[in-house]
């Protein structure tokens, strides 16, 4: 690690990010990819591109979303958060019973669903 080439990936200078990157990419059959250093901070970008302010977002139960990232949803994407099922699992039939329509007067619509393998709430450490 100490040897390897490395840039500024702001600017896609860092070669390391780039052949990951890259690599993602092929693997998944896209045309890009984008590495972030951490999870929460994909979940922040993921809210923030795929939603507006106002939105409704149904989440798993005990997701990180909901209890690690300080507030984030809210602060970061403006978006509503409703947690469903049960140790981050859930039915077709419980986010049917928990989404929004489009278009409804009062409610807002929901635009995303985040389905995680959440395990922190559990017990177990992500050290």
């Amino acid at each position: 690690m100490a040897s390897a080439p490395v840039g500024d990936d702001q600017f896609g200078e860092d070669p390391t990010i780039n052949a990951l990157q890259e690599r993602v990419a092929a693997l998944l059959g896209k045309e890009a990819t984008l590495w972030l250093p951490t999870g929460t901070m994909a979940n922040q970008v993921a809210l923030r591109v795929l939603t507006r302010p106002g939105d409704h977002v149904v989440v798993s139960r005990e997701s990180h979303a909901v209890w690690h990232e300080t507030g984030g949803a809210g602060a970061n994407a403006g978006v509503q958060l409703t947690e469903i099922g049960s140790r981050g699992v859930f039915t077709a039939d419980e986010f049917l019973a928990a989404r929004n329509p489009r278009g409804h007067m009062l409610l807002p619509p929901t635009t995303v669903v985040e389905v995680e393998n959440t395990f922190r709430r559990r017990g177990v450490s992500a050290r």
